[in-house]
């Protein structure tokens, strides 16, 4: 098994890498910058994407790193019912945006679920995630950083809760633990008395640090910035991106690495046909970089950072 990584709460200024290049070389590339070798059985957590999406990243963009690692594309269905919450539809959608042909590929909570611990217990006493995590040494938190109608932002730390998360722990997540039960946490009594959403997005960042906490801090973070509609992958119907592709980013710290993703998009100078007001104001509208504080309050990583460029190199 790999040695275990720094921990996160302890890190100072972590680094951020960025390129703009957006290909299958820089994926390795930046991977390498790290200066992290990944190891042992690796699970390479993706979003497959929902049946009909087109902004997922593309089996032909991420091969090259998932070769280069040796890793799993792994998986867990979804708690809204569409293409990926039946196991039978879920495969069928993985085999439809061609994973399967190239990568192995485990839907993680296809036969058990498993609960680890949580550091931060406010809301969720623990995390409900897919059983065969367990079979992991290491895990390539691979993410498409995009918007997300529930969350604002879909990052890192989105891939690592509710994308690591059951259909239960998927429940259990959004409801701020009140339910595991995906019926009950849709259902209109449920929402109208539901949590509010800071305590979604707190709950969230638990879930996130109990994944990293479970693979004892072997886990990398690249965020790949293109495709940036305000919708997730999960929407099967998702808006068209109104922002050019940005590049990659990638940390072993997931709150710096999300933080950088926000900045680069706050920051954006748009003009027509490349604006980032509409994202933004999805990210705005759910309180979406609320999460980034609460996971630096919760010791996950550090909002502050050092961006090292590695096309300047």
């Amino acid at each position: 098994m790999a040695a275990a990584l720094t921990c996160i709460g302890a890190m100072a200024q972590p680094k951020v890498y960025f390129t703009k290049d957006i290909s299958p070389e820089s994926l390795v590339k930046i991977y390498k910058a790290l200066g992290v070798e990944a190891q042992g059985r690796v699970a390479v957590k993706i979003s497959t994407g929902e049946g009909g999406n087109t902004h997922y990243l593309k089996p032909t963009l991420i091969r090259n790193l998932v070769d280069e690692v040796g890793g799993t594309i792994v998986e867990c269905c979804t708690a809204y019912g569409g293409s990926r919450q039946d196991v039978g539809k879920h495969w069928q959608t993985i085999h439809d945006h061609g994973f399967d042909s190239i990568f192995a590929v485990d839907i993680m909570d296809e036969y058990d679920q498993i609960r680890i611990p949580v550091q931060d217990r406010r809301h969720i006493k623990y995390d409900i995630v897919g059983g065969h995590l367990a079979n992991y040494d290491f895990m390539v938190n691979l993410a498409h950083f995009k918007g997300h109608a529930m969350g604002g932002f879909g990052g890192v730390l989105k891939n690592a809760s509710i994308g690591v998360a059951s259909t239960a722990g998927k429940a259990y997540i959004h409801s701020a633990g009140k339910t595991d039960d995906a019926r009950l946490a849709w259902s209109k009594e449920n929402l109208a008395a539901g949590p509010t959403q800071d305590h979604f997005l707190e709950s969230m960042a638990a879930a996130a640090q109990a994944v990293h906490n479970y693979m004892q801090g072997r886990v990398i973070y690249i965020n790949v910035m293109n495709n940036m509609s305000v919708d997730c992958d999960c929407d099967g119907h998702p808006a068209k991106p109104e922002l050019q592709d940005m590049g990659i980013m990638a940390s072993l710290d997931p709150v710096a690495v999300d933080q950088a993703c926000l900045d680069k998009v706050f920051s954006y100078q748009g003009r027509p046909g490349d604006d980032n007001k509409p994202l933004i104001q999805r990210i705005n509208r759910q309180h979406g970089t609320y999460i980034t504080d609460y996971a630096e309050q919760i010791g996950l990583g550090s909002k502050k950072y050092v961006l090292i460029d590695i096309d300047k190199r």
